[in-house]
């Protein structure tokens, strides 16, 4: 993950401070790009430990459609969620109602994971394989509005006949040391899922970045982490599901992760 080494480097060498919405403080660039080759290996960093349960998990909840942090509770998974929500555990239209349950002027309700999957399928070298989570007219229904607001598909057609899926994605706001990790391999997981279930193989994943910052709070942190020497990435195997709505947590095997000890940071709110 050399890539996000070069992340971390550049902000602390280029970066400008800002104020942010938090009170905290940051400094950052704007408008940075990554791709990860899923042939290289599952990009999961390996300078800390990262907690893939909840990686895991939140891409499912989100692709369940669901709103509301009791099953991410029920499954002991990522507890982030829980600084925005309200006493019932409701967060409003974020991303798994605008992924499933878009909902247009005109009353009707677009499931846009459900359209992408079917377009892939049917018209791979379409230009219009998009799902996006940015409605400007729901941001005041959204307890936080999207970081990671936009993504596209690419399929490339392969001397065999098969093919390999791309996929990119516009991150609007980075926290590089806590969220964009975790970011880098929900993207890198859905891209893999997609590909497993439509039988293409995973390709590139490219990660668009609008403000790359790192709070104030995070640079001791972000010293300790870049002290610290590369190690080779894993491997992540999935079990085939004919539908991307069936996958379970125990579908997914990590292989050969083999990270330096978890770092903890704070949480800007």
């Amino acid at each position: 993950m050399k890539q996000y080494h070069d992340m971390l480097m550049l902000i602390l060498r280029d970066g400008f401070k800002r104020k942010d919405r938090t009170g905290t403080g940051t400094i950052g660039v704007f408008g940075h790009q990554a791709k990860f080759d899923l042939r290289d290996g599952f990009p999961l960093i390996t300078t800390k430990k990262m907690h893939l349960k909840s990686i895991i998990y939140e891409l499912l909840w989100f692709l369940r459609g669901d709103t509301n942090t009791k099953w991410l509770h029920e499954n002991g998974a990522v507890r982030i969620w829980d600084e925005w929500a309200d006493e019932n555990g409701d967060l409003g239209r974020v991303y798994g109602a605008q992924w499933r349950d878009w909902r247009g002027p005109n009353g009707e309700h677009i499931d846009q994971i459900k359209d992408v999957m079917e377009r892939i399928r049917t018209k791979p070298d379409d230009r219009r394989l998009i799902v996006t989570a940015w409605q400007p007219a729901e941001l005041d229904k959204m307890a936080l509005p999207p970081c990671h607001c936009f993504f596209q598909f690419s399929t490339q057609e392969l001397p065999a006949g098969n093919r390999r899926l791309h996929l990119q994605m516009y991150q609007r706001s980075c926290d590089t040391f806590l969220g964009v990790p975790f970011n880098i391999a929900g993207y890198a997981l859905l891209l893999q899922m997609v590909a497993v279930t439509l039988n293409m193989e995973p390709g590139v994943f490219t990660h668009t970045y609008g403000d790359l910052h790192l709070y104030m709070n995070h640079l001791e942190q972000v010293d300790e982490q870049l002290s610290r020497e590369l190690r080779p990435l894993p491997r992540m195997n999935i079990r085939r599901r004919d539908s991307i709505f069936d996958y379970e947590y125990e579908d997914f095997e990590l292989v050969d992760y083999n990270p330096w000890p978890a770092i903890k940071a704070p949480v800007s709110v």
